[in-house]
């Protein structure tokens, strides 16, 4: 996993240029914050790293961040934690762009503790929204899931 720290983060390009400051946000997500009224971290992630269902480089190497943050609580996690990586796979596999080679293996890694994520948040309460959580990481691997969009409240695009 990348480092928050690494200057690799000025190379690493989202929606609006340098991935410089992406980084703050992550560490923001430690705290495991809900997107409920609130801009940063979660609509900034979301605007910068899936934009329009575009990703971008530093989209694959946040990732590994976000489901590291997850798997401190995934009971107490707000439904974006589950809903942000399986969309950025989604969309990477839909416009097959190409992962960093240095972001692969941590990529592919935390994607593959999504699983195991959901299945531990049994006892949380499945609202509508979280309820798209296991299908969406059930279709990440899919070739066309055309129909899989996060609920309109889950991001900015």
């Amino acid at each position: 996993m990348l480092s928050l720290d690494s200057p690799r983060w000025r190379e690493l390009r989202h929606a609006y240029g340098s991935a410089a400051d992406i980084p703050p946000l992550l560490r923001a997500l430690e705290s495991l914050p809900s997107p409920e009224g609130q801009e940063k971290p979660w609509f900034t992630l979301w605007s910068a790293l899936a934009h329009q269902g575009d990703v971008y480089s530093a989209s694959f190497a946040a990732v590994p961040h976000v489901i590291r943050a997850l798997s401190t609580a995934p009971t107490r996690a707000h439904f974006s934690f589950f809903q942000f990586p399986a969309w950025i796979e989604i969309c990477r596999h839909k416009k097959q762009v190409p992962i960093p080679p240095d972001l692969n293996k941590p990529y592919f890694a935390a994607l593959a503790h999504l699983p195991s994520l959901v299945a531990g948040a049994g006892p949380k309460e499945w609202d509508e929204h979280f309820l798209a959580c296991p299908y969406l990481q059930s279709q990440q691997r899919r070739a066309s899931p055309p129909l899989l969009r996060p609920p309109r409240s889950s991001h900015p695009s």
